[in-house]
């Protein structure tokens, strides 16, 4: 009866954390247009992009009604047959069940049933941000043993991305390392509890070409600078991030891909 009873509130906590991700990323329409607008601004019709972390397939959709064609990648089965549904039909949509890391191989993600959005393949990562007030209601589970592909590996597949965002909870420096060639535009996000992840991806993106950069913060889906900004900037505007300010992402964009 215990391990009946332990299952059934396992089962549904999950239900809630699914629910609770639908509600967040589906049922705001005004977070929905400015994501639109953002996008609008550097994706076009018929451009590839990586959609790294897709979860509940918010942002894979936004791109795919842009006219992007869209590699969606999600480690959490349940998440990845969801994705599967929802673009059922949809040929601009492939959906890859699998975490991206440095090698390809297998893993373990740590996830949460009550609040999705932050599983992770790194208990680093898990450490930093467990102090962090954002995070204090949070609890991983045991982890799941999942598949682990590479940023090469996909681009060998399905080709060089336009766009590559990446929203991985702290695995976004092991993601970079699995890649060999410049992007024209990625985009990860940064936690303030453990900034230095984000500091090495910048770091990592530096080294592969002539990156600029510029980051948004929270849902506002607005750039922080008028100008892109030098490597050295952003990473002194990320060590200024208290750990208990809101995330966003940094953008990194080639400087032979637009003006500054």
């Amino acid at each position: 009866m215990a391990r009946l009873l332990q299952a059934s509130t396992a089962s549904l906590a999950r239900a809630v954390g699914f629910a609770r991700s639908l509600v967040v990323y589906y049922g705001q329409p005004w977070r929905i247009r400015a994501l639109g607008r953002h996008y609008a601004s550097m994706v076009e019709p018929g451009d590839l992009v990586f959609d790294i972390g897709a979860h509940v397939g918010n942002q894979t959709r936004c791109l795919a009604r842009l006219g992007a064609r869209v590699i969606a990648v999600e480690p959490q089965p349940a998440f990845a047959a969801w994705l599967r549904r929802l673009f059922r039909g949809d040929a601009r949509v492939v959906v890859v069940e699998s975490a991206v890391g440095a090698k390809v191989g297998v893993a373990r993600l740590y996830q949460s049933a009550r609040t999705p959005t932050v599983a992770t393949l790194s208990t680093d990562w898990m450490a930093s941000v467990r102090a962090a007030k954002s995070f204090a209601g949070v609890r991983w589970e045991a982890p799941l043993e999942v598949p682990v592909t590479t940023l090469d590996a996909l681009i060998e597949q399905h080709g060089l991305p336009q766009f590559c965002k990446i929203d991985v909870e702290g695995f976004e420096a092991e993601i970079l390392r699995g890649l060999s060639r410049p992007i024209a535009l990625v985009s990860f996000e940064y936690v303030p509890a453990a900034i230095s992840i984000a500091c090495e991806a910048v770091g990592l993106l530096a080294a592969l070409g002539p990156y600029r950069f510029n980051a948004t913060i929270g849902e506002r889906r607005r750039f922080h600078w008028p100008a892109w900004r030098e490597r050295a900037t952003i990473e002194d505007w990320l060590r200024q991030r208290r750990p208990d300010e809101r995330s966003g992402d940094v953008y990194a964009r080639l400087e032979s891909s637009g003006t500054s």
